[in-house]
């Protein structure tokens, strides 16, 4: 898509901000009175939830908790939650934790409207009909997922993980609390945080395409003009406010900050979409099970290095939203600065990666068109094992 055209998909209502929680009852009474809750088990027990569940009983809406959230979501996993939420009937899904939360509670939403098996509605724009509706509310800062219309699953018939990816997986309602991400930890905020910005970055330097308005949009529609004014000031925040809160976990405006710029790169991204740092981290994240955001976030600086020129204007602007100068490589040396400030490894090495290994990744993440396809440079054999072999040695100027 251009920078003349623009698409958006978002909930119907999104509220962000310090003690934005209290509006959750309200939220999920509009829907219906019987709530199947999807919480991450650690928070279960914490007075924020329990809160939330006081205000579900006065607005008269019974909540079912379910805590079998199981991070990066097997796909027994997702049939054991539905087979749980079926009994209780519920009217509406309240998401709440992470993003392996919120995506469970999209797909346990999915498939009690929808038949199985789960398989029917990989991939894109194949979901038939809206779906429960849900209520997301996350409670760290990085995957958006309360404003996406994509959820990620681990299936064990396939290599790599698999995205079901339609507009009806867009939650109804997004409830983004700041407070309610304080408590996570250093490297979870890292994690998090860093891929918030990748998904920010990468929904900016997007590959443009002329929509074919008269067909069905892919979901990613590229980089567009709606996409990149949120992906841009999502920037500003992220890039600013990491490190502080990485650093200091208690610093609530630091917390307030990379909360909207993850939330903006989860607008920015659900139509813009990502590239080539998410289709590496696919096969290498298969390999090494590292978290999501510590594989995306070391990839960014090698993959934006190798796409300098052909992204140069779109870097320029980055640099300038990140508080340096109006300049490609600046920006790339600042996010690179960053990721290092807050702790992610630097090379493929680091964590577990052999040479040998290389071209095998760059066969799978190839394979992954929906994001490697959504580059500004086609995603050619030798593009992508140019991008690992920098980031096996740590040695951007290959790339250059």
């Amino acid at each position: 898509m251009s920078e003349s055209t623009g698409v958006l998909r978002l909930p119907e209502a999104v509220q962000f901000g310090r003690g934005a929680r209290a509006g959750i009852p309200v939220a999920v009474a509009r829907f219906g009175r019987r709530a199947f809750v999807v919480v991450d088990p650690f928070l279960a027990g914490t007075a924020p939830f329990a809160e939330t569940l006081s205000g579900l009983d006065a607005a008269g809406v019974t909540a079912f908790v379910y805590t079998g959230v199981v991070p990066e979501l097997p796909l027994d996993g997702i049939d054991a939650a539905v087979a749980v939420a079926r009994g209780f009937g519920p009217d509406v899904v309240l998401g709440y934790g992470g993003g392996s939360a919120l995506d469970l509670a999209k797909l346990v939403s999915l498939l009690l409207v929808h038949p199985g098996p789960l398989s029917r509605y990989y991939g894109e724009n194949a979901v038939p009909s809206p779906i429960l509706p849900v209520v997301a509310v996350p409670t760290t800062a990085g995957t958006g997922s309360e404003v996406t219309p994509v959820a990620v699953v681990s299936d064990p018939e396939r290599e790599l993980k698999v995205g079901v990816s339609d507009a009806a997986l867009v939650p109804r309602v997004a409830i983004v609390d700041p407070e309610l991400t304080v408590g996570a930890p250093p490297t979870v905020t890292a994690a998090s945080g860093i891929d918030a910005l990748v998904h920010a970055v990468e929904s900016f330097t997007a590959a443009e395409r002329a929509p074919e308005w008269g067909s069905t949009l892919p979901i990613f529609v590229g980089r567009n003009r709606l996409s990149s004014v949120l992906a841009l000031d999502a920037v500003r925040a992220l890039g600013s406010w990491l490190p502080r809160a990485v650093a200091d976990g208690s610093d609530v405006e630091a917390r307030e900050q990379c909360a909207y710029g993850s939330l903006l790169a989860g607008m920015a991204f659900g139509s813009g979409g990502t590239h080539l740092s998410h289709a590496l981290q696919y096969p290498i994240g298969a390999i090494t099970h590292t978290p999501h955001g510590v594989g995306t976030g070391m990839m960014l600086p090698y993959v934006l290095q190798a796409l300098r020129v052909a992204s140069e204007p779109q870097l320029a602007q980055i640099g300038e939203a990140l508080g340096v100068r109006a300049d490609a490589q600046a920006a790339i040396d600042r996010i690179a600065l960053i990721v290092a400030t807050i702790g992610i490894p630097r090379t493929l090495a680091d964590i577990g990666i052999t040479r040998d290994q290389l071209p095998r990744i760059a066969e799978l993440a190839r394979g992954v068109t929906r994001l490697a396809g959504n580059a500004a440079l086609p995603p050619t054999r030798e593009l992508l094992l140019s991008i690992l072999e920098a980031a096996y040695t740590g040695d951007r100027s290959s790339l250059s």
